[in-house]
């Protein structure tokens, strides 16, 4: 079993390339965002403690989230592999998830993958898909640029974690998606031939 967190910025294809990975390795995405509406529309005891805190506008607390993962691993103990995306964002956040995959599948994160984009390209980007995507805030430069922000303020410290493990691989998000998608499947490949 591989298991590998997957980074990066708004509108760096990471979406796209988790697919890629998902069909070359077989693997099975875990998106907290994903696992929020499954449980909230499903109406489970997690879901209905997330949105109690979400309607009042509040961040919903680690625990709940945690739960919520924990509860979806286990689901996967038979997997080839988990694709960890959305999580986790914070060092407390990583760590955590290091006691999921070794509590409940007696495994370890082996990779962090990092897509890495020029701050530019990415508005360029976000504003392009704008046009389409429907969502007010892929539509608004300073809101596109202010979630690029937090998003390296929010992840600089799980990088950082990552980094002293040796597990911490950037990868260069700007070209054409197989190139990319390429370097991505080379990175995995070596820890699978590492006889993980």
């Amino acid at each position: 079993m591989i298991n590998i967190v997957l980074f990066g910025p708004p509108g760096s294809g990471k979406g796209t390339q988790a697919e890629y990975l998902i069909k070359k390795f077989d693997l099975i995405q875990i998106s907290t965002g994903d696992l929020f509406r499954y449980n909230i529309k499903n109406g489970t005891e997690l879901g209905k403690l997330a949105k109690s805190y979400m309607d009042q506008g509040h961040l919903v607390p680690d625990e709940v989230t945690i739960n919520m993962l924990t509860e979806e691993v286990k689901k996967h103990t038979d997997a080839k592999g988990l694709i960890f995306d959305g999580f986790p964002r914070t060092a407390a956040q990583s760590l955590e998830l290091e006691n999921i995959v070794k509590d409940v599948l007696n495994e370890e994160i082996d990779l962090c993958l990092s897509l890495v984009v020029e701050d530019e390209i990415l508005v360029q980007r976000i504003l392009e898909r704008g046009k389409t995507s429907g969502r007010t805030d892929d539509a608004d430069e300073s809101i596109i640029r202010n979630r690029i922000k937090q998003y390296y303020a929010k992840t600089a410290e799980v990088a950082e974690l990552f980094k002293e493990q040796g597990k911490y691989v950037e990868v260069n998000g700007v070209g054409e998606i197989n190139e990319i998608s390429e370097k991505l499947f080379a990175e995995v490949e070596k820890v699978i031939n590492k006889g993980k």
